[in-house]
């Protein structure tokens, strides 16, 4: 379906033009389902950009957000962008300190924060900032510096009149004007503060939706994090096409929310594809029986690739049969409705991509930045190419530097870095065109391959490159590896951290019968170690000799955004972890001027 936005107020008015039609839904303090009609959301978002332009807030007035998933995240949204102001979305899990530097950088004025911890981080941290108004989502009693959300919204929510004014406001509102400041995840340095225009999310949304063809029968959780653009561009793309968003505000809750909900459409990172793989795993590991049929299921797929990678169903009587044996249970994980599967934010792996297709289940992936609004490349089409990233969207055009580093340009590419002007200059070359960062390769079909992060590639003592995600990526294919970092930049050769998937780890050492008081006794056990290196072993097998990994550590700790070696869209902070386990990496190379590896 194509559409022709011009700024993302296009999405919010084709949102509400369902009028009673259901476009959210929210689950109560009872776990009871709630929806929101087109006609309230225009409502809520109409009172509440009445009560920001009360306040002050005007064209270029900076408001951040500082919440999980929920209707409220974008209720807020949509009045601060109707209003031709700009909204900055930080992760809720940052700290007071990190949000303290980005509402000083960004010189917001009004936060919305979603609970008392939330305020509780703002209200410590506020003298550092230009914060005015502090407003509270829940309603929280002991909170009594803040405004509740509940007092700005509209009293007559079923009325179907619309606010001329407000209307002509969000209409003036044009392309080139500023939308959003995003800071970027800082996967290997200082965050920066992304701009993107109206316009810059509006062609992409245009151009990455025309594929699809949802409609109001469908439906979608938003589970990742609405700070981060992905989550948003995809929330946008569901109001255009009237499909229904069922907010999730705790990760641990989704596999409840999708037995509930059963979406008709899945968007999640790699890192939850791969923890449904490792727990599929894990479950048929409990039984000889079990695992026996889920390998001769997995095996009867593979030989279907062609077929479901070119959107057809497989006919085949041995199919059939390992798909109602076993394929329909695993669709069940996801709610057993899901027709359309994306991945975005982080490199899938062609491991994890195969095994799926192994399952019936074919993984559309994507790839884009933050800078580029953030589509630049989607698997949407037929026949999709595994290990791509899909074919370019028809508004960018692509290039491959000397050294293999992806250039782009189009409309969508962001307009520069917020109070960063060198930093701008630099990501750009003299014909526009935007340094992606990404080393790939297009192939003779146009389908785009990204091989890895330029500055994550490691250069051996010998002058070789390896690129260490496709390393990682199959390593994390094993249901004991939860996250792997290989290191060994400037040495002789590589070696690699490995994270264990505690859970499977823990399970699989009760059956060998081996005791344990603590994580950092069990990785030090024997035969724990060479349960790793054996998964290590398999993987040396695939790969060239330079890129073998030579030496292993198991650490006793569980990588997570909280502890800092994730990115919120559970990506490695490879430079975190490199210094945190400075000690063990030294360790690989003590003997290095000796040894003969």
């Amino acid at each position: 379906m194509k559409f022709d936005l011009k700024t993302v107020n296009d999405v919010f008015f084709r949102a509400c033009s369902g009028g009673e039609e259901r476009v959210m839904q929210w689950r109560d303090a009872a776990g009871k389902w709630q929806p929101i009609a087109g006609r309230q959301l225009y409502q809520r978002v109409r009172a509440l950009a009445a009560a920001l332009s009360g306040w002050g807030i005007g064209k270029g007035d900076r408001v951040a957000l500082l919440a999980e998933n929920r209707w409220e995240w974008a209720v807020t949204d949509f009045a601060v962008l109707a209003l031709g102001a700009v909204d900055v979305p930080l992760y809720s899990t940052l700290t007071a300190q990190q949000v303290a530097g980005m509402l000083a950088d960004s010189g917001a004025r009004v936060i919305f924060v979603s609970t008392a911890a939330q305020y509780e981080k703002v209200a410590a941290i506020r003298a550092q900032t230009q914060i005015e108004k502090i407003v509270v989502m829940d309603r929280e009693p002991a909170v009594t510096q803040a405004v509740w959300f509940g007092e700005l919204l509209s009293p007559d929510e079923a009325s179907a009149e619309r606010d001329v004014n407000f209307d002509r406001r969000a209409y003036d509102v044009q392309p080139d004007d500023l939308a959003s400041i995003i800071y970027t995840s800082g996967t290997t340095g200082e965050s920066k503060g992304v701009m993107l225009t109206h316009g810059n999310l509006a062609s992409n949304l245009n151009a990455s939706t025309a594929p699809y063809s949802w409609g109001r029968q469908d439906s979608c959780i938003s589970f990742l994090p609405l700070s981060h653009i992905t989550a948003r561009h995809v929330d946008y793309a569901l109001f255009c096409h009237g499909a229904t968003i069922a907010y999730c505000s705790q990760f641990d809750l989704l596999p409840q929310i999708m037995r509930e909900v059963r979406p008709t459409i899945f968007v999640g990172v790699p890192r939850v594809y791969e923890k449904v793989r490792q727990e599929v795993l894990r479950r048929a590991g409990e039984s000889k029986m079990r695992l026996s049929m889920l390998q001769w299921a997995l095996r009867r797929g593979r030989k279907q690739h062609d077929a479901l990678l070119a959107g057809r169903k497989p006919q085949s009587a041995s199919w059939k049969l390992a798909d109602r044996l076993v394929f329909r249970k695993i669709q069940q994980g996801f709610g057993g409705r899901v027709g359309t599967f994306i991945a975005g934010g982080a490199p899938l792996g062609p491991d994890t991509a195969g095994w799926f297709l192994d399952a019936g289940i074919r993984i559309q992936e994507g790839y884009g930045l933050t800078e580029t609004s953030p589509v630049i490349a989607l698997n949407s089409g037929l026949p999709c190419r595994m290990g791509s990233v899909g074919r370019p969207l028809s508004n960018v055009e692509l290039k491959i530097a000397a050294d293999g580093e992806l250039l782009v340009r189009g409309p969508s590419i962001f307009k520069g870095y917020w109070n960063k002007p060198e930093a701008t200059a630099e990501s750009f070359d003299s014909e526009g065109w935007f340094y992606t960062g990404d080393v790939a390769r297009i192939d003779e079909d146009g389908f785009l391959f990204i091989t890895d992060r330029k500055k994550d590639l490691l250069k051996t003592s010998g002058g070789k490159l390896i690129a260490p995600q496709p390393i990682e990526n199959q390593l994390k294919a094993d249901a004991l590896v939860a996250n792997a970092a290989v290191v060994g930049d400037k040495h002789k050769f590589v070696s690699v951290l490995i994270s264990p998937n505690f859970p499977a780890l823990e399970t699989w050492a009760r059956g060998q019968g081996i005791a344990f008081s603590s994580r950092k006794e069990l990785v030090a056990n024997p035969a724990v170690q060479a349960a790793y290196q054996q998964v290590v072993d398999r993987v040396n097998a695939t790969l060239a000799n330079f890129e073998t990994m030579k030496r292993l550590c198991v650490v006793a700790d569980e990588w997570t955004l909280d502890t800092g070696e994730l990115t919120p869209s559970m990506k490695l902070k490879r430079r975190f972890v490199e210094q945190r386990y400075a000690a063990e990496i030294a360790c690989f190379y003590a003997d290095e001027a000796t040894s003969h590896r």
